[in-house]
C-alpha cells in the first residue's frame, strides 16, 4: 500500500498536481463514496427541478427572468444548463465538493498554522457537514457552490504578502459567490472588519484603499451581468427578480407582520444586526487579548449567522454558509490546549443557539443510506424506491413519459400542480409563460392574468390535477382542448387545432 501511495504521488508530481496528504485523499474518497447514492436519486426535489427547468430554458435560448423565471441570481441556472440533467448536475456538485474541501484544507493550513491535528479534525468535520443529508449536503443548492468562492477569497486575503491585484481578484471571487446567492455578500465585510481590528486605525489609509479595491472587485462580476441583461432586454426583470424581490423575502416567512410598521416588522433583523455590531465592537476593544485567528473566526460566525437567518426560514442548507468557521472552531476546541480552547465556547454557543431558536430542520442520514443500500441489492424495486422520496414521483414520471412520446421537442406544456417543475425538467418541455411553479404565479402574478397569457399562446398540453383546480382555464379548455388521458389524479388535455375560436 505504501508503494502505491508513493507511485500516485510521483504521478501527481509529473502532472504538477497539488500535493495532497494521504489522510486528505481518504477524506475525499469517503466524500465521493457518500455522494454516490445521490447520483441515483429521482427527479423530486422542488428547487432542483426549478434549476433544471430554467437551465433547460437557457439551453433553448430563452433569457432568464424575462422568458423563464425564478428569483435567484443566474449562476446556479447556468450550471444547470451545463449539466443538462439531474445525474450530471449531481456529478458536477460531487466534484465541486471535492475541490471545496481541498480549498478548505488549504485555508486551515493558514488559520491553524502548524497544528496538523486541528487541520485534520476541521477538514473532516467540514467534509461531513457539507456532504451528509443532515444539512442537505447531497441536495443541489447555492450554498454548496458559493462557499468555495468565499474560501478561495479568504485564501488570498489572508496572505502575508497581499498585493492589490490579489485584493481585487478576491473581491471578484466574493462577487461570483453572490451571483449564486445574495447572502454570500455578507462574507465580504468580514475581512474589512478583520483588517480594522487586527491592524488598527493607524493604518487606515491602506485599509481604506484595500476596501475600495475589494468592493471594486466584488461589484465587477455583478456589473457584467447587469450589462449582459441590459443588452438582452431583460435588465429590469433581472434587477427585480434577483435583487429587489429578495428584500421582501426577508420577512416573507412572517406574513402576518406585513401590515406592521417598519420598525416593528424588522425588529428581529435589527436586533440580529445589533448583535453583530456588539460582537464586532467587543472584538475590537479586547483585540490585544485575542489571537488573529480567534478574531477572524468570531467575525465569520457572526456574519454567517446573520446571513443564514435573514429570512428566518428553517431550511438546513442555509447553515452550510457557516460550516467553515464552525468546523475550525470545533477543531480548536478538540485539538488545542490554550486559553482560546475555552474562549471558542462563546461563538460555538451562539452557533448552536441560532438553529435551535429558529427551529432549523434536520434531515435523516442513516435512513437515506439504508434505503439506497436496500435498493442497490434489489429490495423493493425502482418504483418503491422512488415512492420513498415522494408519493407523487411515479405519477410525474409517467406524465413526463407520455409528453415525450406524444409531442415534438419544441411543444409547450402547462401543468398546474406543485409537481410541475418535475414534469418540465423530466420531459424537457417548458410552459408558454415564464413561471414554472405554482407559487411563482401566486406570489408574483395571478391565476387570472396567467390564464390570459396562456390563452394567447395555447400550449400543446394542459395538465390539471383533481386536488389543484384552475377554474380560470376552464373557458380555454372548453373551446380548444380535449381530455385525452388520465394518470392518477392528473388530467391531460390536448389542444385541438380545428376547434372554433371564441
Amino acid at each position: 500500500m505504501k508503494s502505491l501511495w508513493q507511485k500516485l504521488h510521483r504521478v501527481g508530481d509529473s502532472l504538477h498536481l497539488p500535493d495532497i496528504p494521504n489522510w486528505l485523499i481518504v477524506i475525499l474518497a469517503l466524500v465521493f463514496l457518500l455522494r454516490v447514492p445521490s447520483f441515483f436519486e429521482p427527479y423530486y426535489y422542488g428547487d432542483e427541478m426549478i434549476y433544471l427547468t430554467l437551465g433547460q430554458g437557457v439551453r433553448q435560448g430563452l433569457t432568464l427572468y424575462k422568458d423563464v423565471y425564478d428569483n435567484k441570481p443566474p449562476l446556479l441556472y447556468l450550471a444547470a444548463a451545463v449539466a443538462g440533467n439531474l445525474f450530471w448536475f449531481k456529478v458536477i456538485l460531487a466534484f465541486w465538493s471535492l475541490i471545496t474541501i481541498f480549498l478548505f484544507y488549504k485555508l486551515t493550513k493558514i488559520i491553524l498554522e502548524k497544528n496538523e491535528k486541528a487541520q485534520k479534525i476541521s477538514t473532516f468535520i467540514f467534509a461531513l457537514l457539507t456532504t451528509l443529508p443532515l444539512l442537505e449536503g447531497l441536495t443541489i443548492n447555492s450554498e454548496l457552490f458559493m462557499i468555495a468562492f468565499t474560501i478561495a477569497a479568504f485564501l488570498i486575503l489572508l496572505k502575508n504578502d497581499l498585493k492589490i491585484k490579489g485584493v481585487y481578484f478576491a473581491g471578484m471571487l466574493l462577487g461570483i459567490g453572490a451571483l449564486f446567492k445574495i447572502p454570500a455578500a455578507f462574507d465580504a465585510p468580514i475581512i474589512v472588519i478583520y483588517w480594522i481590528i487586527t491592524d488598527g486605525l493607524k493604518d487606515w489609509r491602506r485599509i481604506l484603499k484595500n476596501t475600495f479595491i475589494l468592493v471594486l472587485g466584488f461589484t465587477s462580476p455583478i456589473v457584467l451581468t447587469l450589462i449582459w441583461y441590459y443588452f438582452r432586454g431583460a435588465l429590469p426583470e433581472y434587477i427585480k427578480a434577483a435583487f429587489l424581490q429578495n428584500v421582501g423575502y426577508l420577512s416573507s416567512f412572517r406574513p402576518g407582520d406585513v401590515q406592521k410598521s417598519f420598525l416593528v416588522r424588522n425588529a428581529p433583523l435589527l436586533i440580529r444586526g445589533l448583535v453583530v455590531l456588539i460582537g464586532s465592537g467587543t472584538l475590537f476593544v479586547f483585540r490585544k487579548k485575542f489571537s488573529k485567528k480567534f478574531i477572524l473566526l468570531s467575525l465569520w460566525i457572526l456574519f454567517a449567522l446573520f446571513a443564514i437567518t435573514l429570512s428566518e426560514r428553517p431550511y438546513p442548507h442555509y447553515i452550510i454558509q457557516a460550516v467553515a468557521p464552525i468546523s475550525i472552531l470545533l477543531s480548536i476546541f478538540f485539538a488545542e490546549k490554550s486559553l482560546e480552547q475555552s474562549l471558542v465556547v462563546l461563538p460555538l454557543a451562539l452557533t448552536f443557539f441560532v438553529p435551535i431558536y429558529y427551529k432549523f430542520w434536520l434531515y435523516p442520514t442513516t435512513s437515506y443510506y439504508s434505503r439506497f443500500v436496500s435498493f442497490a441489492i434489489g429490495g423493493g424495486g425502482k418504483s418503491a424506491y422512488f415512492n420513498d422520496f415522494s408519493p407523487k414521483i411515479n405519477r410525474d414520471y409517467q406524465i413526463a413519459d407520455f409528453l415525450v412520446n406524444s409531442s415534438m421537442p419544441d411543444d409547450k406544456v402547462f401543468m398546474w400542480d406543485p409537481g410541475s417543475p418535475t414534469v418540465y425538467a423530466l420531459s424537457k418541455h417548458l410552459p408558454p409563460i415564464k413561471y414554472v411553479v405554482d407559487y411563482h404565479i401566486n406570489d408574483y402574478s395571478s391565476k387570472t392574468k396567467e390564464a390570459e397569457n396562456i390563452a394567447k399562446d395555447p400550449p400543446k398540453f394542459i395538465i390539471l390535477t383533481d386536488s389543484y383546480p384552475y377554474p380560470e382555464l376552464n373557458p380555454l379548455l372548453k373551446s380548444k382542448y380535449l381530455l385525452i388521458n388520465q394518470i392518477d389524479d392528473a388530467n391531460i388535455y390536448s389542444r385541438i387545432n380545428f376547434a372554433p375560436t371564441k
